[in-house]
C-alpha cells in the first residue's frame, strides 16, 4: 500500500511545488492512517490544514480506498 501511497501523492506534488512547497510520506499504517509531512512553504502556510484535507487526502482516498485519514506530523 505505501507504493500506492506514494504513487498518488506523486499526482499532488506539482501543485504543492508550484507554491514552493512539497510533502513527504512519514507512515503508512495498518489502520489506514497515512502521516505525512508538509516540507517547504507549505510548512508554516495557513492554509496547510485545507491544502491537507481537501487536497491531499481527498486524492489519497479516492487513489487508495484503504485510507482512512491522513494526519499532518
Amino acid at each position: 500500500m505505501k507504493e500506492r501511497v506514494e504513487a498518488a501523492l506523486n499526482k499532488v506534488r506539482p501543485q504543492l511545488r508550484m507554491d514552493g512547497g512539497d510533502v513527504k510520506l512519514i507512515e503508512v499504517g495498518e489502520d489506514g492512517v497515512v502521516k505525512v509531512k508538509l516540507t517547504g512553504a507549505c510548512g508554516g502556510c495557513p492554509m496547510s490544514q485545507l491544502t491537507l484535507k481537501m487536497g491531499i487526502e481527498r486524492i489519497l482516498k479516492k487513489e487508495v480506498p484503504e485510507i482512512k485519514e491522513v494526519v499532518s506530523v
